[in-house]
């Protein structure tokens, strides 16, 4: 199993998740997080990404305001800057683009090995290691349809109901 806390995997992977790499570790961005324990997540790590998916990452954020203050002084500079506030997950968003990566960086009052964004992507992770190259690329053809990665899994695994919910009832 992948040990996705380190984004030092990256290095070994497509062309895509070297290139990802590169773009944030030569623009520190993991490090300029750490006080907010960051994980990379979403489609790339895991290899099921198409060409508009950005790098996710999510953070440990107990003060919503010194969090803002912070991106902004970290990265209000990067090409197409915003920041918002998500009332329905009670969280931070920013997003910007550096070197053709679009990241977005989403901020919780949850410990990020706990956040969904984290257990969706194990999951996914573990689902696609016992199945074969036709279920990771039927995903890909989901997502390039339009569908959002967890209701392209659930698509294909026939769950019923609300897909993201659904997902993390795989977890154990």
């Amino acid at each position: 199993m992948i040990n996705f806390l380190d984004i030092s995997y990256l290095k070994l992977g497509n062309e895509r998740q070297k290139k990802a790499y590169q773009v944030l570790t030569d623009n520190e961005i993991i490090g300029k997080l750490a006080p907010y324990h960051p994980i990379l997540v979403g489609t790339i790590p895991i290899n099921i990404d198409i060409e508009n998916s950005d790098l996710d990452i999510i953070c440990e954020v107990s003060d919503k305001n010194e969090f803002i203050d912070k991106l902004n002084v970290l990265f209000r500079s990067e090409k197409d800057f915003i920041i918002r506030e998500s009332l329905k997950f009670d969280a931070i968003k920013a997003n910007f683009i550096i070197d053709g990566f679009e990241i977005e960086i989403f901020g919780q009052n949850i410990p990020t090995a706990r956040q969904n964004a984290y257990r969706h992507m194990l999951i996914e992770h573990k689902l696609l290691l016992a199945r074969d190259e036709k279920f990771r690329q039927d995903i890909i053809d989901l997502k390039n349809q339009g569908y959002k990665t967890e209701p392209a899994f659930a698509k294909l695994l026939r769950l019923d109901g609300n897909a993201y919910e659904e997902l993390l009832k795989l977890e154990s």
